[in-house]
């Protein structure tokens, strides 16, 4: 046998015999080392899976404890606060005592000031006296009839998690629920406190997997996952882990293999239970190992090739051509994006030489596209910036405060009424609502707020030299818009138009909803604008550079609106000499910004 193995050999051609050789030596012992390497490879990454997601579930469930304990900490104390019930079952006579009572107890609209774990807190109860706000609601049949109300009343101080609508805003909250008893008026009531979604959310956001937290009901109450939030498990299609129990799982999803996590909670020993659910697809985790394997296995089947080529052909001028590819790769890995490798030939090795110098080229595109996209980004935030600083600089006009307060100690002192608190009132609530301006969005009824306290307050200082008038649609109250653009432009008008005339004039704001649009216009009956002047003002809304002028309000405003909207959008003016002027604007109602 064995000789005629040898005969059989020597009979073969030298190249055939290179081959087997090289298969017997190489290919054989690499297949099998690659195949057990393989599996090893595939059980240890679903083994790192398995402890990352049990350590993500454990610390979803620390951040989120420690995020509800402020609720419950809150609902403890309101609770016991002899105040709230005192607040909630006084017998009030007039509105006017309702009012008065509900400014005496800031204590919700403080926790929800201090927190940012709590969006909002009510109390449902049942006093026909109180006045239905933001805070205090009366439980009528259709609350009473709800399953969270009727589990809190059944019992004696636990607390509830419910994924609840909120009526005020249409919204639903996850909402700790609890029964409060007021011992002393032998009352009681339900208080709700509604958890801060977003913030929620964010914890969700850092981890890697797709995670959720469920309520008993099966309701998704946060998720990394945006397109999950709000919907039950049976909408998107998980109707098997609502049966499940507390441990890991492999479910089949559209037809997809996937591992899942499931983890019963009772936050601060309540009566029900949350469910933190984390879920990682079997594929995306081997996803990495299986490109290791082809990346592995391609650079072996190269190498195979490479040493195939190398006892098939050796050749000076192959070893050649590959030398000076490695030392161009050698030069493009250095950082030399700007050298060309020359290699003729249309073999592969000609082809690699061509398509790297594609990649190159297209590195260098892309690096310059980035650069310009970043400095195009930087700019526009710096732009951002400077106009937020600008407009918080020039929020309020410190001439205005002075001449207010001087009025009001002159008439305080002359006439000694005590109509002049109501001025005083007006005016620290209008410096509050500038002082606490942010960068978001806030309803056009609270803009008008501000609009009237200023109008109130500079109607007591000119008296009958000023009248003012504002047509406000009712369906515009809610629309959302940035803060303090409208303001200032009644202040400008009161200021630049009405201030130098002795006769006084009219402010007049028209507010109303018009082609998908809100339209606003303030006007004046005053001095008006020169057509040089209004020139000036027009050319410096739209240049880009900076001034340092008393328009620099409208200036700001006007950039602002085209930031946000787009710019198509900003002020409008429109003035005659001794007829007064007027400056609008227009904003879609959309919710989407511009930048």
């Amino acid at each position: 046998m064995y000789a005629r193995i040898i005969t059989l050999m020597n009979n073969l051609r030298l190249r055939t015999k290179l081959f087997l050789s090289f298969g017997c030596v190489a290919l054989v012992p690499v297949l099998i080392v690659g195949v057990f390497l393989t599996s090893e490879l595939r059980n240890m990454a679903m083994g790192n899976a398995l402890k990352q997601i049990t350590a993500n579930v454990d610390r979803v469930k620390k951040r989120t404890g420690e995020m509800l304990n402020v609720p419950l900490d809150i609902a403890y104390r309101l609770s016991n606060d002899s105040r709230l019930e005192e607040a909630a079952n006084h017998r009030y006579v007039s509105v006017y005592d309702v009012v008065q009572a509900y400014w005496n107890y800031p204590d919700f609209r403080e926790f929800v000031r201090l927190y940012r774990e709590i969006s909002s807190i009510r109390l449902y109860i049942d006093n026909p006296t109180v006045l239905d706000n933001w805070e205090f609601l009366q439980a009528d049949e259709q609350v009473t009839q709800e399953p969270w109300y009727q589990t809190a009343m059944a019992q004696k101080g636990l607390v509830c998690w419910n994924y609840i609508l909120d009526t005020r805003d249409g919204q639903n909250y996850l909402s700790l629920i609890r029964k409060v008893d007021f011992f002393k008026q032998r009352t009681s009531g339900v208080l709700v406190v509604n958890v801060n979604t977003d913030k929620l959310n964010s914890i969700l956001n850092q981890e890697s997997f797709e995670t959720l937290i469920v309520d008993e009901n099966d309701h998704i109450v946060a998720s990394n996952r945006t397109d999950t939030l709000g919907k039950t498990l049976n909408d998107i299609d998980f109707k098997a882990v609502s049966a499940a129990g507390q441990g890991p799982y492999d479910v089949s999803i559209d037809g997809k293999p996937f591992k899942m996590l499931i983890d019963d909670w009772q936050p601060g020993g309540s009566l029900n239970s949350l469910r933190i659910i984390s879920i990682f697809s079997v594929e995306s985790i081997v996803r990495e190992p299986n490109r290791i394997i082809s990346l592995a296995s391609s650079v072996i089947i190269s190498a195979l090739i490479m040493a195939v080529l190398l006892i098939y052909y050796f050749s000076r001028l192959l070893t050649g051509r590959m030398l000076h590819l490695s030392k161009h790769i050698s030069k493009v890995g250095s950082g030399n994006l700007e050298a060309t490798l020359v290699i003729d030939g249309k073999d592969e090795i000609g082809q690699l030489a061509r398509q790297f110098n594609h990649m190159v080229r297209n590195i260098n595109d892309l690096m310059r596209e980035v650069q310009e996209s970043n400095r195009q980004r930087n700019a526009t935030l710096l732009k951002q910036n400077e106009i937020k600083f600008k407009m918080m600089a020039s929020q309020i006009n410190p001439h205005f405060l002075f001449n207010a307060l001087e009025s009001i100690r002159m008439k305080a002192h002359v006439r000694g009424q005590a109509d002049i608190s109501q001025v005083v009132r007006l005016l620290g609530k209008m410096m509050r609502k500038n002082l606490e301006v942010g960068n978001g969005m806030i309803s056009l009824q609270s803009e008008l707020e501000t609009v009237g306290c200023y109008l109130v307050i500079q109607k007591f200082r000119y008296d009958d030299r000023l009248a003012y008038e504002l047509h406000v649609d009712p369906q515009a109250n809610l629309v959302q818009i940035p803060p303090l653009i409208i303001q200032p432009l009644v202040e400008n008008c009161v200021v630049h138009g009405l201030e130098d005339q002795i006769d006084g004039g009219m402010v007049r704001v028209d507010i109303r909803i018009e082609d998908e649009q809100l339209k606003v216009q303030v006007s004046d009956n005053g001095t008006g604008i020169s057509k040089e002047r209004m020139q000036e003002i027009r050319e410096m809304l739209e240049d880009k550079d900076d001034y340092e002028t008393n328009n620099i309000g409208m200036r700001n405003i006007h950039l602002r609106l085209k930031l946000t909207y787009g710019p198509e959008y900003g002020l409008t003016l429109a003035s005659q000499n001794g007829f007064g002027t007027q400056i609008s604007f227009a904003i879609p109602l959309r919710r989407d910004s511009y930048v």
